[in-house]
């Protein structure tokens, strides 16, 4: 238990170009080492990729990616005598965005031999259409949630 008052939730600010705050929220969790103009760089070249591919807005492709890939579902250990269940739960709304950017990024970064920004595009892309492995982890998630559905009455 923390000892300390309750970390307070920062506000994101939206980004530069496409004034939204997924899109900045999406660009600091592919940030590394501090590098936010490099990972600014990746995600719009990648929405560039999508807007010459594609007929539909590159934001509108970006947005329906994220909600395709998002699970509703997750499943939890628990400790009931002895025994460990897996329980399934609700996600929170903001654990439901971390996890689908988080497995959208995995996803795109598992690729090989392009760079990161045709990638992403990529993975973008098949996750708008349903497609993808970041959509195929979210349909596993709600799976296994379902194949343990008798274990629904230990969640508190």
């Amino acid at each position: 238990m923390a000892r300390r008052r309750r970390a307070t939730k920062r506000p994101i600010n939206p980004d530069p170009k496409y004034g939204s705050t997924y899109v900045s929220s999406f660009i600091n969790r592919l940030m590394t080492r501090g590098k936010k103009t490099t990972a600014q760089k990746i995600v719009y070249d990648a929405l560039e990729i999508i807007k010459q591919d594609g007929s539909s807005e590159p934001l509108e492709i970006f947005n329906q990616a994220i909600r395709n890939a998002t699970p509703a579902l997750e499943v939890k250990p628990r400790r009931v005598g002895g025994a460990t269940y897996q329980v399934p739960i609700e996600v929170r709304g903001e654990r439901q965005m971390a996890l689908s950017m988080r497995w959208i990024l995995r996803a795109s970064r598992a690729r090989t031999g392009q760079p990161m920004a045709q990638k992403l595009a990529q993975e973008l892309l098949e996750a708008s259409r349903g497609q993808g492995a970041a959509v195929r982890r979210r349909e596993e998630l709600h799976r296994m949630a379902e194949a343990n559905r008798a274990f629904v009455h230990y969640r508190w």
